[in-house]
């Protein structure tokens, strides 16, 4: 089995890199729509018009109901895990927390993610504390090894580790830009988007997090057909963290070339 993962992740690489070598002025953004689950109105996240990509939070009441919708749709899954926050909020079933071993910790991310095999990923929810410890990140990312899936770092401290560790254990990983609907108004959310545009247009990409609030949903099903507009393409988290990538193996191999000449 982790041979055909092996060669199945090879040829997706290789099948990105084509399409990366082909010119085009689309400047790309993920969206990822945090905190599935609590609630039978995050279904109704599945109608909004672009490739949004999905963070469900294991253990809730419609998870499972939101999980099967979305693989019917073809929609990307990732895992929302919840990890112990700086003030102490209530994190939910399934937490992983400080104060856990390296068996508590990995045997708790074990059972979440055997609940949706379909996940291509991982995010934290809340996370500002936990995230923060080297050794906690360490047994998390040996688990996320060993299933060949990537971290998006929800970014919910400055001070993460997360990503560093990530790196250190060769797990694919990423960042969250913008929360857009921090403050769930009009006015709020259209000045979060723009800052997403203009990342994308700077770096060529962007990471937005966003929240199925009633408000989020109404703003993105009308600003997300405009984006076209900006020149600006919705694509998955994954499609995201694979360009990131063959774009560093790319820029590794010119290196390489040209210390050869």
């Amino acid at each position: 089995m982790p041979k055909i993962k092996s060669l199945t992740k090879i040829f997706i690489t290789l099948a990105a890199s084509v399409l990366l070598s082909t010119p085009s002025d689309a400047k790309q953004v993920a969206i990822v729509m945090d905190d599935i689950g609590y609630h039978q109105a995050d279904l109704k996240a599945l109608q909004l018009p672009a490739n949004i990509s999905f963070a469900i939070l294991p253990h809730t009441p419609f998870a499972d109901e939101f999980a099967r919708r979305a693989n019917k749709q073809n929609k990307e899954l990732i895992l929302h895990m919840p990890m112990e926050a700086v003030s102490g909020k209530a994190l939910g079933p399934g937490a992983l927390t400080n104060d856990m071993n390296k068996e508590q910790i990995q045997s708790t991310l074990n059972k979440a993610l055997d609940s949706y095999p379909q996940v291509t990923g991982l995010n934290n929810h809340m996370g500002s504390y936990l995230t923060q410890k080297v050794v906690p990140m360490s047994w998390t990312m040996e688990v996320l090894r060993e299933r060949n899936l990537f971290f998006l770092d929800s970014k919910t401290t400055r001070d993460s580790k997360a990503q560093y560790m990530a790196n250190l254990f060769g797990v694919n990983n990423i960042a969250r830009h913008v929360f857009i609907d921090n403050i769930p108004t009009d006015k709020q959310m259209q000045f979060r988007l723009n800052q997403l545009i203009r990342i994308a247009k700077k770096r060529g990409s962007a990471v937005a997090i966003a929240h199925p609030y009633p408000e989020t949903l109404a703003f993105l099903n009308d600003a997300l057909p405009k984006l076209k507009n900006e020149g600006i393409e919705v694509v998955k988290i994954s499609e995201l963290v694979d360009s990131k990538y063959i774009q560093l193996a790319q820029k590794q191999t010119s290196s390489n070339t040209n210390s050869v000449k």
